[in-house]
């Protein structure tokens, strides 16, 4: 099984690459299963639209996970009961609307997506570690499902990569996400399980992570001319991993990093 997973989707900038270049990308390389995080796909950066999701999926799309923005375009309310392909953190406050996990088949296979939000510096939610304990021994690796793919939006470094060791062996990914920085610690842990701490954007990298860098700029210097964050809009990258996942196991076989177009170092 070939997973293709994709760091968070940011502004016009980043819906256009996945619309460019996702299909071509996915046949290129013999994907099976994508799965993107779209939680700041929105015109503005903040939320993802009705007419997001529905670009993601026609893209080619398989699952869009989420995070700490879900909320941000109120639209979303509408669809996220219904539209089983859009999930938000699992360990969100109990009573919110959606699902923060799915099982998918695809080839006779069953894909568990679950995603995840950190506690570090992020908007209170469920302990993370208690939580992800309990959500693994209720969907089991080759008992509920022949895959299990861990997002875990979060701000913190540590706290990444120590649910990845937690998780070791017992999932057969655990991918970071919510920085918008790639980092270079694509690896298969110990015991099996394929990580990277952060997968970084499909966005314009000419940037402050995403957002027009001169009005950054402006924001930090505190000049009151300052606008609120807005998206860079130039050459977008597209960023994040492909894992091959072992039928048997369903751990991970390999995983390599992919950085498509914009003006970062390629890697493809």
């Amino acid at each position: 099984m070939r997973i293709l997973l994709l760091g968070d989707v940011c502004g016009p900038a980043g819906m256009a690459i996945i619309k460019l270049r996702l299909k071509e990308l996915i046949k290129e390389k013999e994907i099976d299963f994508t799965i993107v995080n779209g939680e700041n796909a929105a015109e503005n950066g903040k939320g993802i639209t009705k007419k997001n999701v529905e670009d993601l999926i026609n893209s080619g799309v398989d699952v869009i996970t989420s995070g700490n923005h879900i909320w941000d375009q109120k639209e979303i309310l509408e669809i996220i009961d219904k539209e089983k392909k859009l999930i938000r953190p699992a360990n969100f406050l109990d009573g919110q609307p959606g699902s923060g996990y799915g099982i998918y088949e695809i080839n006779s296979k069953k894909i568990a997506v679950i995603n995840l939000i950190g506690n570090v510096f992020m908007k209170k939610s469920q302990d993370l570690f208690p939580f992800a304990e309990k959500i693994i021994k209720k969907i089991k690796l080759k008992k509920d499902a022949d895959f299990v793919i861990i997002d875990i939006h979060g701000e913190i470094t540590s706290e990444k990569m120590a649910l990845g060791h937690f998780l070791d062996g017992r999932v057969t990914t655990v991918v970071g996400t919510h920085t918008h920085v790639p980092t270079s610690d694509t690896t298969i842990l110990k015991n099996g399980t394929a990580y990277q701490t952060d997968l970084g954007m499909c966005g314009d990298y000419d940037s402050v992570i995403g957002m027009n860098k001169e009005n950054s700029i402006k924001k930090f210097k505190k000049d009151p001319s300052a606008k609120s964050h807005f998206p860079a809009n130039g050459l977008a990258s597209m960023s994040g991993v492909i894992v091959e996942a072992d039928d048997q196991t369903g751990l991970a076989k390999n995983i390599n990093q992919i950085i498509l177009g914009g003006n970062l170092k390629q890697k493809i």
